[in-house]
């Protein structure tokens, strides 16, 4: 509809009682039903839009496939900001306007991702997300225009459905274009930083796929006890060094009609190290006794007193072979297994106090001669069932 004929409906409008009594309310109501019509009747000026080139495979992956694009700009509107060509050579140029990519920056960026980046399925899923991307032009030499590209990725690929991050990219870029040129003279700077960050991250992903522990896909788990090394002080537990005399050298406490006492306890490590997607955790216990806090009664110094605080002993090796065996790829995960260990390594602590203080009640810290026996039998069963003795 022609400005004349809107007029023209506003003039029989207005002459109608009760009908559209303010000119300026028709107005607003054509308006709004005239698609492409802006201010006084003139098409509205469409926004302008650089169209991103896909560069078919940029890049050919062989650890990855890219499964999804977010935007997370801080500003997510037009991705560039250009100068318009002045109207005459000798005049300055307008202010930068807003130009888009053709179908929407996200939607652009995601198609020459899908169109520059093979998908080979079976390879992990990685997701990339969009920190900053913007091209700022401003004034150079007479007739030219400067432009500053910032483009700003992270990376990061899911793992039985949680998010790991990767690694993160930032590249900047220059440029000059003459002013008469078109804006797509820009386009190019955008696509090459788009393939720069994409072939950092397929160089990182080859370098970093086979001893980086993020990228581990399965888990191992290699236990063994700590080697037996002499010390002054502490006694590491081996069924080759048993304890003796010379091994208590506390002061004597005696209480609860103990003759002795020692005061085992165990600890671990674990070392992990990435090969070939696998993640090995090799997990070291040690069962030791500190002398100087051990102690046994002169009067004590049988084969029988000396038998009893060895069970001490012995039963915390038994904790340890328990601890390993709840340590096992199953009961671990590959995002969180430090956490997981440390709450069955308590469990196990736990285990241990409350297995010593019931080797005591039951024994009367071995003043019952067949609790004793009964205990020895079954500690040294349990031993031989581990491998120990």
């Amino acid at each position: 509809m022609s400005a004349s004929r809107i007029l023209h409906f506003l003039q029989l409008a207005a002459r109608k009682p009760g009908a559209l009594r303010h000119r300026s309310v028709a107005l607003a109501w054509l308006l709004a039903t005239l698609p492409g019509l802006g201010r006084q009747g003139r098409p509205a000026t469409p926004i302008p839009t650089l169209a991103l080139q896909p560069v078919p495979a940029a890049i050919t992956p062989t650890q990855f496939y890219v499964a999804a694009v977010l935007d997370e700009r801080a500003e997510p509107g037009a991705v560039a900001y250009l100068l318009p060509r002045p109207a005459r050579p000798d005049q300055l140029p307008p202010p930068a306007e807003a130009v888009d990519l053709r179908g929407g920056g996200l939607a652009a960026i995601r198609e020459f991702v899908a169109r520059s980046v093979p998908r080979a399925a079976g390879l992990r899923p990685v997701t990339i997300r969009l920190r900053e991307c913007r091209l700022q032009e401003s004034p150079g030499a007479p007739g030219w225009a400067t432009g500053k590209l910032t483009l700003a990725l992270s990376f990061e690929w899911q793992r039985s459905g949680r998010p790991i991050a990767l690694t993160t990219y930032t590249g900047a870029a220059r440029y000059q274009r003459p002013l008469s040129s078109s804006y797509a003279a820009a386009e190019p700077a955008l696509r090459q930083a788009l393939v720069a960050a994409l072939q950092y991250f397929d160089g990182w992903m080859n370098r970093e796929a086979t001893a980086n522990a993020k990228l581990a896909q399965r888990l191992q788990v290699h236990p063994s006890n700590y080697p037996f090394q002499p010390d002054a002080d502490t006694l590491l537990y081996s069924p080759a060094h048993p304890l003796t005399y010379n091994d208590f050298l506390a002061v004597p406490r005696p209480r609860h009609g103990a003759v002795g006492a020692v005061f085992p306890s165990f600890a671990y490590t674990a070392q992990d190290e990435a090969r070939n997607g696998v993640l090995h955790l090799h997990l070291q216990t040690k069962v030791f006794v500190v002398r100087t806090s051990s102690w046994l009664l002169p009067s004590a110094h049988d084969a029988y007193s000396l038998n009893h605080e060895q069970r001490h002993f012995d039963l915390v090796q038994l904790v340890a072979e328990r601890f390993k065996r709840k340590v096992t790829p199953d009961s671990l995960t590959l995002d969180n297994y430090d956490a997981r260990m440390q709450f069955q390594f308590l469990q196990s602590w736990r285990e241990m106090n409350q297995l010593q203080e019931q080797y005591d009640a039951e024994t009367g810290h071995g003043q019952h001669q067949a609790a004793q026996q009964r205990w020895n039998a079954r500690i040294e069963a349990e031993l031989r069932r581990y491998g120990v003795k």
